[in-house]
C-alpha cells in the first residue's frame, strides 16, 4: 500500500490496494490516513454494491439518505447522477454533507460508476485549514458561537419538483433544525476546524438571519480560498472517502450532455463539541 499525498490541505491517494480484500492492518493504515488527510482516493475499485456495503460498514454504521432516490434493490447505496438531457446537477455549491442533523455523518464514500469523457471533478476544501488561518480576534469571536444548520430550504422547498427528473424525494423529511458549534474539535484527531457551510448553515444562535449574513459570509468566501482546496478528477471506479466534520465538498456542473452517474454511502457519525 501506497499513500501519496495530493495537496498541502488536504487529501491522499491510496494505491496498490484491493478494497476486497483488507485485512486488519491494512484497514487500520487506511483509517490513520483518513485522520491524517481528511479525504481519501482509490481508483481501479470494482466492487459489488454488496462489497461497497461491507467496506463502509467496517467504519460505522450507514446512515440511509432521506431525500437521495436509493439504488434498486439496495436501500443504503444512494444515487448521485445527472443525465446527458439534463443541466443542473446535485451538490453544486460548497457544502458538508448531513450537517442538518442533530449528530452529523462522519463521512461520504462516493463510488464512480460512469463518469464524463472530461469534467466532472469534485472539488475539497480543508477547514482545518480555514480554522488555522483565522486571527486570534476572530478565532476568539467566534469561540462559543453556534449556528443553526437545516435541510428544510434546500430539500424541502421542492416538494412537488426535482428538475423535471425525479432524482430526488421525501421532502417531507426535511423538518429537521440541528444546532452546532461554529468551531468544532475533531473527535478523533483533537483538532479544531470550522464547521458552518452555505447550503445548509442558516444563522448563529441568537442572532438574526440579516445579522449573521456578514459574518457568515466572510467565513464562506475564507474557507472556498484556493489553497485550501483540491480537484478530484474521477475515473469509472474510483471512490472517494471524506470526513464530513473538516472538509467542504463540492460537484462541478460542465460537463453538459454526458452521463454521471455515482453511488453514495453516508456513515454515522458522532455528537460535536467546541
Amino acid at each position: 500500500m501506497n499513500i501519496n499525498p495530493v495537496s498541502p490541505s488536504l487529501g491522499a491517494t491510496i494505491t496498490d490496494i484491493d478494497l476486497t480484500n483488507l485485512d486488519d492492518g491494512a484497514f487500520n493504515q487506511i483509517r490513520q490516513a483518513f485522520w491524517d488527510h481528511s479525504v481519501i482516493f482509490f481508483r481501479g475499485q470494482y466492487l459489488t454494491s454488496e462489497q461497497f456495503i461491507t467496506f463502509a460498514e467496517r467504519w460505522s454504521t450507514i446512515n440511509v439518505n432521506r431525500f437521495f432516490k436509493p439504488l434498486e434493490g439496495f436501500p443504503k447505496i444512494a444515487e448521485v447522477r445527472k443525465e446527458p438531457d439534463q443541466r443542473s446537477n446535485i451538490g453544486s455549491s460548497w457544502h458538508t454533507d448531513h450537517s442538518y442533523d442533530q449528530i452529523p455523518a462522519m463521512a461520504s464514500v462516493l463510488y464512480a460508476q460512469e463518469v464524463p469523457p472530461i469534467g466532472g471533478d469534485t472539488m475539497f476544501s480543508c477547514m482545518y485549514a480555514a480554522y488555522d488561518a483565522l486571527s486570534d480576534g476572530l478565532k476568539e469571536t467566534l469561540s462559543g458561537l453556534n449556528t443553526v444548520h437545516s435541510s428544510r430550504h434546500v430539500f424541502g422547498n421542492r416538494r412537488g419538483e426535482t428538475d423535471d427528473d425525479n432524482r430526488l424525494d421525501n421532502q417531507d423529511a426535511a423538518q429537521q433544525d440541528a444546532l452546532h458549534p461554529i468551531v468544532i474539535r475533531h473527535p478523533d484527531t483533537g483538532r479544531k476546524a470550522l464547521y458552518v457551510n452555505g447550503n445548509f448553515t442558516t444563522h448563529i444562535e441568537g442572532w438574526t438571519a440579516e445579522e449573521s449574513r456578514s459574518l457568515l459570509g466572510y467565513l464562506y468566501e475564507h474557507a472556498a480560498r484556493p489553497e485550501f482546496t483540491y480537484s478530484f478528477q474521477w475515473e469509472a471506479g474510483s471512490i472517494a472517502m471524506w470526513d464530513n466534520r473538516v472538509t467542504w465538498h463540492r460537484a462541478l456542473n460542465d460537463y453538459h450532455g454526458h452521463r454521471r452517474l455515482m453511488h453514495r454511502i453516508t456513515l454515522d457519525g458522532v455528537a460535536l463539541s467546541a
